[in-house]
């Protein structure tokens, strides 16, 4: 049968239930078979349901689907027993019944379900499934978009959210609210732009012949003239105006077309850098190709968990061993450098 993705999927079936779902059989059968009238075990008529849900006859569907929501849980949670149970019959029961707490976590526990399920889960379930879900660290160190998609369920209440690594998000108009916030934090800030460039490579020009240090010219900067630093400065000024505690001028620092791979690894290994400095980094593909910068993002507090699982398998086998047994880092990120460094020695071993 063609499912909604338009993907064939072939499932190995009884000749009993062959008779019931195979083109040309009796639309009488389907029907009894559709309403749960006919004699089949349970994990039988699951098979046939998922057949029949798929049905180009809208009373059959109607009625299959209609079935498979009114079995009653426990009769299907010990059905789950079996592992045998076919991964698409536990993915059929996710789209019919994720508002089943009960039955959903028997489907996570099952061996047999993929990680598109899990995913499915993670989006539809609960709060009580999603945090059952993300006590199972192991299943989430293997399968980071099962992280991603929890996160993204409304129902996940905001201290789940936040032991995942989740970042606030910030719409627009937020992030303009929180500019003009850390603009009205400095007593220095004009809304205007401050001094024009040659303004202020005239003052470091008169600094200079009384020497005055950079350091000390800075202080006298307003905020808008720090971001105008910050985005064309050379490597000392980058190096004074980085330990900025406003965002805009960190941020500024951040995207100075100068800025070097060296500044930018000593930013991902500062563990008291910023979130909007870590953000910044991932979304820079050429400084991601660094293996250093990769790695000191892993251990980094600011990095999202969903972010951090992705580079795991990019470490070098020295790496993961030490990564595995750090205490620095959330059990969620040693646990899946273990998991890879298992994977690489078997493979190694064998």
């Amino acid at each position: 049968m063609s499912q909604t993705d338009s993907t064939t999927v072939r499932l190995k079936v009884s000749p009993e239930i062959a008779r019931i779902v195979k083109p040309g059989a009796p639309r009488d059968v389907q029907m009894a078979a559709a309403r749960g009238a006919l004699p089949l075990a349970v994990k039988d008529l699951l098979t046939v349901l998922f057949f029949l849900c798929s049905s180009k006859d809208a009373e059959l569907k109607k009625a299959a689907v209609t079935t498979l929501r009114e079995l009653p849980a426990n009769v299907l949670v010990t059905t789950l027993r079996d592992a045998s149970v076919h991964p698409q019959l536990l993915d059929l029961l996710v789209r019919a019944r994720s508002a089943d707490a009960e039955l959903m976590r028997a489907v996570i526990m099952h061996p047999a379900t993929t990680e598109k399920t899990l995913v499915a889960v993670a989006e539809r379930a609960s709060a009580d499934v999603l945090e059952r879900l993300a006590g199972h660290q192991n299943l989430l160190s293997r399968h980071p978009l099962v992280v991603e998609a929890i996160i993204a369920n409304p129902c996940a209440e905001k201290k789940l959210k936040d032991k995942l690594g989740w970042q606030d998000p910030v719409q627009t108009g937020t992030v303009v609210a929180a500019q003009l916030s850390a603009c009205d934090e400095d007593e220095d800030v004009d809304m205007d732009e401050g001094r024009s460039q040659t303004e202020i490579e005239a003052l470091m020009e008169e600094a200079d012949h009384e020497g005055l240090s950079k350091y000390q010219i800075a202080l006298e900067l307003k905020v808008a003239e720090k971001i105008k630093m910050g985005l064309t400065g050379d490597k000392e000024w980058r190096s004074i105006l980085i330990k900025e505690s406003n965002k805009l001028i960190q941020g500024a620092v951040m995207k100075n077309p100068r800025i070097t791979d060296g500044e930018v690894l000593m930013v991902a290994k500062n563990k008291t850098s910023s979130d909007e400095m870590v953000r910044i980094i991932l979304l820079n593909k050429d400084w991601m190709k660094n293996y250093d910068i990769k790695k000191a993002l892993v251990t980094h507090p600011k990095t999202p968990i969903p972010k951090a699982l992705r580079f795991i398998n990019a470490l070098t086998t020295k790496d993961l061993k030490d990564l595995a047994r750090s205490r620095q880092v959330s059990n969620i990120v040693a646990t899946a450098a273990r998991k890879e460094l298992e994977l690489r020695l078997k493979k190694m071993g064998g």
